[in-house]
């Protein structure tokens, strides 16, 4: 088996070129980034010079494929009016970059419903990501993320990931993320066999294994069902490192690229983190 794609996220500080010298200094070859500042709705023009660096860079160094993060703010479930109409903007924009560098995946969560019900929040994301695929085509490719269940999220389970994606009816999706944390904290006991079998059957069932394109590899602060979207370090959390073992080894995961999102308080988590994960394979 050809090797196995693992990464983390890496930061585009001083340039977004860097973070590719990043990702090849922590012995990584895939990578996921923030395209811009993803607490602002602001985006700013990335220089040429830098775009082309992480073109060479990202070539030269075998960084395949090239993961961004939408920003936070996006909220394509949103009930107020303008924060649902910059949400799309921005993700029209997101996309352009993203082409710009020639990532193969936009990553996005769609969004929080709040007050409403979560059939209101979904129907809301269906027409919004309408809008956006009508606004023109991209190379790049969207991917939508499992998330944790808390109060408002609209793609907790698969079925309703799997309902967004079939009545958007897009080739600008291109898939799906899972995420270990948010699957777990969602319901998904995927430290039973029970557990990773139900997962599995749902995205067989729902979506064919062949949609999912990453893994967001993560442990859990909080324990399994607790709706709430906080990641541990590898071995640290809910899930542990013999549920995370047997979650990347399953056959229906084996070859999907990993990306690391765990804490980053000092330089030596991210090494620590891979190294353990690089044991577990």
């Amino acid at each position: 088996m050809k090797e196995r794609r693992l990464g983390v996220h890496t930061s585009i500080a001083g340039g977004v070129h860097l973070s590719i010298e990043r990702a090849k200094e922590l012995e990584c070859n895939t990578v996921q980034i923030f395209s811009h500042n993803p607490r602002q709705w602001l985006v700013r023009e990335i220089p040429t010079d830098s775009i082309l660096q992480f073109k060479e860079l990202r070539k030269s160094y075998d960084i395949n494929p090239v993961f961004i993060h939408t920003s936070y703010l996006i909220n394509l479930a949103a009930s107020d009016n303008g924060i649902l109409e910059r949400s799309i903007e921005l993700l029209i924009q997101e996309m352009d970059i993203a082409d710009l560098l020639n990532a193969d995946y936009v990553i996005l969560h769609t969004g929080s419903a709040s007050q409403d019900s979560e059939e209101v929040g979904r129907k809301r994301a269906i027409e919004a990501l309408k809008r956006v695929a009508r606004k023109k085509e991209w190379r790049s490719k969207l991917l939508l993320e499992n998330t944790a269940g808390e109060r408002g999220d609209i793609s907790s389970h698969i079925k309703d990931i799997a309902e967004i994606i079939d009545k958007t009816g897009s080739p600008l999706i291109g898939g799906v993320v899972i995420d270990t944390c948010h699957a777990f904290a969602a319901g998904y006991d995927i430290t039973s066999e029970n557990g990773m079998e139900e997962l599995a059957d749902e995205i067989r069932r729902y979506l064919g294994i062949e949609s999912v394109k990453l893994i967001h590899l993560n442990d859990s602060k909080k324990g399994h069902g607790s709706h709430v979207d906080r990641h541990e370090h590898i071995g640290e959390g809910c899930i542990g490192k013999r549920g995370l073992k047997k979650f990347i080894n399953h056959p229906a995961f084996k070859t999907v690229p990993l990306i690391l999102e765990t804490p980053k308080k000092s330089e030596e988590d991210d090494p620590r983190n891979l190294k353990i994960v690089r044991g577990l394979f």
